[in-house]
């Protein structure tokens, strides 16, 4: 039996016992067990305002048999961290039961310090769900009331406002935790319904009593990775989607520019069987199956042939296409592979208590620990802040064989079939892009090894991991720019050369991609055609041209 927390019709606020009951079938419905949650659920329920999670009679019996058993410690007089002592660098101060509360609020307001810009929705939310989840697996003795109230917070659409700079990423993310408990607590600020208001106004016109904190509850509300965990766990669920819609945009670029064809034989990739590889060179292979514009083997061969002579001679076309072209699979396969690697980790992390200490039943024992830092969540985004670039290095030089009139074979300097000279046409264009691309480069100094010690030296090695996830937020974006730009070009040239040669697959992507930006016969400025196809990438608005192909669900 599912049960919900929020209130009945007329009900007044959620406590602790407040209930209603509901069904797992209903769409929207996430059930926090702490095992299941994946990155594509997360970001579906975070990005739907009327999801909803709902709490399992065994969810609620495992939370309560938790904080049941820390409640029997305490009255036995066992010393716990956070419970009966003081944290971080104040370690070694013992505090009495009695003042619980006092010092757990303590704990919030302290450590709220981040600054600058507040994160988007989507990542609060993320961090919210990833919380939940973790509490879920109950193992943190957090009290049953005050989960239920943290839930009816996530469901009634409260977003506290989360400075997003300043988290040391070791004891978790303490700041960015720390908004969203104190608004549950009354205090700070958040998002409600279209206005910014206080906690304590927002908790009261949602209808949800504040939070009363007992001893470990503040630990339990801020000690962990779930802003990183949920805000990268969204972060690759954007990346994986935009990236099964750059390969088919890829397939695109080589057939307006005549690639060939046999680079991606299934021959060649199952003598170099990394899964990542041999996806992408089946997806070209396929997509591309249908295609009249890509150059098939046997063209090839009989174009050398007619050419052949008794002496060495230099030909104007050559057996073999650059690296940009034909090593494709070779570059993009380590991409899907390390990005697969990401998701698994993460994974891992949203489904995992990462708090300290825990308080586990099964063992029927505090366990003092360090799950709460954040180095493979650091780790996981600086990789694919360096996957994302080389993506875009990559898409750079397929950009300018575009472009250069000496490389694209029969094209029109930068593609200005009309009024060359006069006019400029996709020129302009490459400033951006290479631009972008050498910014995504200067960014992806790994954060992941940049630690500096804190809070007395009891901090003393940290992961800097919102840090590193927020860097590869700001990559990602710059990376919608170039793989637009690059789609802006390919289906300029297939216009030049005969949209219908193309493969059903890409002249699919084409269709959609001309249902915002025309063929450019004259030369206008272009801001607003990349930042409108940066965002169909981001949105997934290329997903109908995707071939029912397996390689493509990786």
């Amino acid at each position: 039996m599912e049960t919900e927390t929020t209130p009945r019709e007329n009900e007044g606020p959620i406590g602790a016992h407040d209930r209603r009951e509901g069904g797992s079938s209903e769409p929207g419905i996430f059930i926090p067990d702490g095992e299941s949650l994946s990155i594509e659920t997360l970001s579906a329920v975070v990005k739907n305002p009327n999801s909803r999670v709902v709490l399992t009679d065994e969810i609620r019996k495992r939370v309560t048999a938790s904080r049941d058993l820390l409640d029997k410690f305490v009255k036995s007089g066992r010393i716990i961290y956070g419970v009966t002592t003081s944290v971080g660098g104040f370690v070694n101060w013992l505090l009495p039961p009695s003042l619980a509360g006092e010092a757990q609020n303590n704990l919030l307001r302290c450590v709220q310090t981040n600054v600058g810009d507040y994160l988007d929705d989507a990542y609060v939310r993320a961090a919210m769900l990833a919380r939940i989840n973790s509490l879920g697996r109950g193992v943190s003795a957090i009290s049953l009331e005050n989960f239920e109230k943290y839930v009816a917070m996530f469901n009634r659409g409260i977003v506290p406002c989360i400075p997003e700079k300043g988290s040391l990423g070791t004891s978790g993310d303490l700041s960015p935790l720390a908004c969203i408990a104190l608004v549950g607590t009354g205090q700070w600020r958040a998002k409600y319904q279209g206005e910014i208001l206080s906690g304590a106004e927002v908790m009261k016109r949602a209808d949800i009593e504040v939070m009363e904190l007992g001893y470990k509850e503040g630990l339990a509300l801020i000690n962990g990775t779930s802003q990183m965990a949920g805000m990268a766990g969204c972060l690759t669920d954007s990346a994986k989607q935009m990236i099964n819609a750059h390969i088919l945009g890829t397939c695109m670029s080589l057939e307006v520019q005549k690639a060939k064809i046999m680079p991606f034989h299934p021959a060649a990739h199952v003598q170099k069987p990394h899964p990542g590889q041999m996806r992408v060179a089946d997806c070209i292979y396929r997509t591309l199956a249908d295609s009249r514009m890509i150059v098939q083997d046997d063209e090839v061969e009989a174009w050398l042939h007619k050419l052949a002579t008794d002496e060495p001679h230099k030909l104007g076309e050559q057996i073999e296409d650059a690296y940009s072209l034909r090593a494709t699979p070779q570059v993009m396969g380590p991409v899907l592979d390390t990005i697969c690697f990401i998701q698994r980790t993460l994974e891992i992390e949203l489904n995992s208590a990462s708090d300290n200490p825990l308080v586990v039943v099964a063992e029927n024992d505090v366990v003092h620990n360090a799950n709460f830092h954040g180095q493979y969540i650091s780790n996981a985004m600086d990789q694919l802040a360096i996957v994302l670039t080389t993506m875009c290095n990559l898409s750079d030089r397929r950009n300018n064989r575009l472009l250069h009139p000496d490389l694209n074979g029969d094209l029109p300097p930068f593609l200005v079939k009309e009024h060359p000279g006069m006019r400029l046409g996709l020129m302009g264009g490459q400033f951006m892009a290479t631009s972008v691309t050498a910014e995504n480069r200067q960014m992806c100094t790994p954060m992941s090894v940049q630690s500096l010690p804190s809070t007395g030296d009891f901090q003393d090695h940290v992961s800097f991991g919102l840090v590193a996830t927020r860097r590869t937020r700001d990559i990602l974006k710059n990376t919608s720019y170039i793989l637009a730009y690059e789609l802006i070009c390919a289906a300029q040239a297939a216009d030049l050369r005969g949209v219908e040669k193309l493969s059903s697959a890409t002249r699919k992507m084409h269709s959609i991609l001309r249902e915002e930006v025309p063929y450019l016969d004259h030369d206008i400025p272009f801001t607003d055609y990349f930042e409108t196809v940066a965002e169909m990438y981001r949105s997934g608005a290329f997903a109908p041209a995707i071939p029912d192909i397996e390689a493509y669900d990786w």
